[in-house]
């Protein structure tokens, strides 16, 4: 029986997080992205100008996050309260996706999380992943010039 580890399927055993971001790195390039990995281990790439990040974690290793930071300046306390209820909106409609505002309260991050068996797996998800992440983020822009 397999343990809560993730195992690659050309490899057949547990991987680190580098080794993970590495099989996400692969499928990047073939895809047509030109992807790097950070100093995290994370790995970040472009599209359509803006600037994604793949998060995984050491310690979980079937938990993925594609992430799109800092999206959305805040500049007030007025557009402060504006970016929580559109947040709001954008979790309340749009499936996979979570939207929500930095700690600091001066920008936002929108992030679609899941559960993959197998880093490989991700690859079947990304695309739909990756979409609902820039439809979230067009909701989330719409609403914010509503006035």
């Amino acid at each position: 029986m397999l343990d809560n580890r993730s195992y690659s399927l050309k490899r057949g055993g547990p991987m680190s997080k580098k080794e993970r971001a590495r099989v996400y790195m692969d499928f990047l390039a073939e895809e047509g992205y030109r992807p790097y990995m950070d100093e995290d281990g994370d790995v970040v790439f472009k599209s359509e100008g803006l600037t994604y990040v793949i998060i995984t974690e050491e310690e979980d290793e079937e938990f993925v996050s594609l992430v799109l930071p800092n999206f959305w300046s805040i500049d007030s306390e007025k557009e402060l309260a504006r970016a929580l209820k559109a947040a709001n909106e954008v979790n309340r409609s749009i499936k996979a996706v979570k939207v929500y505002v930095r700690k600091d309260g001066k920008n936002t991050i929108a992030a679609v999380e899941m559960f993959v068996k197998t880093p490989e797996s991700f690859n079947l998800v990304f695309e739909r992943s990756l979409r609902a992440l820039k439809g979230a983020v067009a909701r989330f822009a719409e609403l914010m010039r509503e006035d």
